[in-house]
């Protein structure tokens, strides 16, 4: 009777592992724990692991769109200075009276906006409606204007500003017409090696930023315009603050 429990219990067990396997299991786990010992006192390459991931997510089928790169270095903007206001004061009062020598205070506006100086040409001055050719009677306008300009301590950005008028071309729009016009301006001062280049850049608004209503024919001769804005800065890819109101302006 004795005999047949015990074989019952053992029956009852079932089969056991082999002996090698606790082994096995043994030497797995000291060397899993070896490497992650190993992994924690080692410098990760997070570039490196980075990449290695976004291949293996690639292969995988897990990601569509690449994360950006790490590598890549953050953007700096600089920052923008103001002309100082006394100074600001100081060159606008000078330059209306050169505007006046030169005999060009018909023909431009003189205006105090954002801490800057802003030369405002008319578009009948420069260029014929809707053309981006100087017209030959803006050549000695221009000269003059950098002659003004070249003695001041200031970078200039020429803004191209249009009217909300359709102007004809099927191709283009009043965005690449003030383009055009701001880079016309630019390439002929650059031609002519009238300013240094490194002063110089351009932009055009479009009619973005009118003047007045673009509702009278009137109002969008004033928005079609071109700017010579003076300031002074570290870099200048960005609008100014305004310091003085661009309301307060000398019309000519």
């Amino acid at each position: 009777m004795a005999v047949k429990r015990k074989k019952k219990n053992r029956e009852s067990n079932g089969p056991s592992a082999p002996a090698w396997m606790v082994t096995y299991s043994d030497m797995v786990t000291l060397l899993l724990t070896f490497f992650v010992l190993m992994l924690s006192m080692a410098e990760m390459d997070k570039v490196k692991f980075q990449r290695a991931v976004v291949s293996l997510q690639g292969a995988f089928g897990i990601m569509e769109n690449t994360p950006p790169d790490e590598t890549q270095t953050d953007v700096i903007v600089p920052e923008i200075e103001p002309i100082p206001l006394e100074m600001l004061q100081s060159v606008y009062r000078k330059m209306l009276l050169d505007l006046q020598k030169l005999e060009l205070d018909e023909d431009i506006e003189l205006v105090k906006d954002r801490g800057a100086i802003v030369l405002r040409i008319k578009e009948k001055v420069l260029f014929d409606l809707g053309s981006t050719r100087l017209k030959k009677q803006a050549e000695p306008v221009l000269r003059k204007v950098a002659r003004l300009v070249k003695p001041l301590p200031f970078q200039v950005r020429i803004e191209g500003h249009a009217d909300s008028q359709p102007f004809g071309a099927l191709d283009q729009n009043n965005w690449d017409l003030s383009a055009r016009r701001a880079i016309g301006v630019v390439k002929f001062i650059a031609q002519n090696e009238l300013l240094s280049l490194d002063r110089l850049s351009a932009v055009g608004y479009g009619a973005q930023k009118p003047l007045v209503p673009n509702d009278t024919p009137e109002n969008r001769a004033l928005n079609r315009r071109v700017e010579f804005v003076l300031e002074t800065r570290g870099d200048y890819r960005q609008e100014l603050p305004f310091l003085v109101d661009s309301s307060d302006q000398l019309p000519f």
